[in-house]
């Protein structure tokens, strides 16, 4: 998952594509694109009796330029980064900052695709996206974009629960601001826990609870366990957001009545003189 700080001092956690997600759409771009070239170079020989030998190279140069360049930069520039393999993919391609495309991006992927994916089969574009962290290929570094997933499988809410002789603890815990990478990777262990080996589950459990002392105090009971911790926080911090909620729910619902109370409904319903 990649780190992105926008200028509003916003963290966006955005998941670039895989290799393998990547090739996928490649391989059906570089089909369909194919596919339009013999089109065009069928169109082209049927008519090679009328044309002299000068016009059908240039008629066949002009095609290749049109369907392996100028195509793939206008559909990804029209699309905002999208493709026929892009959609079938689940990809999407962005800048560096998380943004839409915009024409001189497309036209430089396009530019370089031409000689990175078709002038050597591949061998460039795979050689650069397997030794980047990105898997971006030589067209996207220069351009300053990437592939980013655009489907993400939707995960199950996790419900913690804190154990019975963790309720007094928990409740009187002082439990700060967590990060929400933190929360967000314990959530994802108490999901998996079940599923996990012992000896996995027992290490990352007190790798986590571990990272966790440092935003809870006190300590738990002696004798409580790494799983059980991590459950019990966040358990109540799931229950003291939903009463901060319900609390500020209810105070903007105050607000609400008093804005409508008198003198202001006073007004339109006095009579005129």
């Amino acid at each position: 998952m990649s780190r992105l700080i926008t200028g509003e001092a916003v963290v966006l956690e955005l998941r670039p594509a895989s290799f393998a997600a990547r090739a996928l759409g490649l391989l059906l771009d570089v089909l369909v694109n194919a596919a339009l070239l013999v089109l065009i170079l069928l169109a082209v020989a049927a008519s090679g009796d009328e044309l002299d030998e000068a016009a059908v190279q240039a008629l066949v140069l002009v095609s290749v330029v049109f369907c392996l360049v100028m195509v793939p930069a206008a559909v990804e520039t029209l699309t905002r980064g999208l493709s026929l393999g892009k959609l079938a993919a689940g990809l999407r391609i962005v800048r560096d900052d998380g943004g839409a495309i915009r024409f001189r991006h497309a036209v430089i992927r396009a530019l370089i695709g031409f000689l990175e994916i078709y002038l050597t089969f591949g061998g460039i574009a795979i050689a650069v996206a397997l030794f980047d962290d990105r898997s971006r290929r030589l067209g996207d570094i220069v351009a300053g974009t990437y592939s980013l997933r655009r489907r993400v499988p939707l995960e199950p809410p996790v419900v913690a629960v804190t154990p019975r002789y963790l309720h007094a603890w928990a409740a009187a815990a002082d439990i700060g601001r967590i990060p929400d990478s933190l929360g967000r990777r314990a959530a994802q262990f108490i999901r998996q826990a079940p599923r996990m080996s012992p000896l996995s589950r027992n290490g990352m459990a007190a790798s986590l609870a571990s990272e966790m002392a440092g935003f809870v105090a006190p300590a738990p009971p002696p004798g409580t366990t790494p799983d059980d911790y991590l459950a019990a926080v966040l358990a109540e911090r799931r229950s003291r957001e939903l009463r901060r909620l319900g609390e500020a729910r209810k105070q903007s619902g105050r607000i609400g009545e008093r804005l409508h109370r008198l003198p202001f409904s006073a007004g339109r319903d006095t009579p005129a003189d």
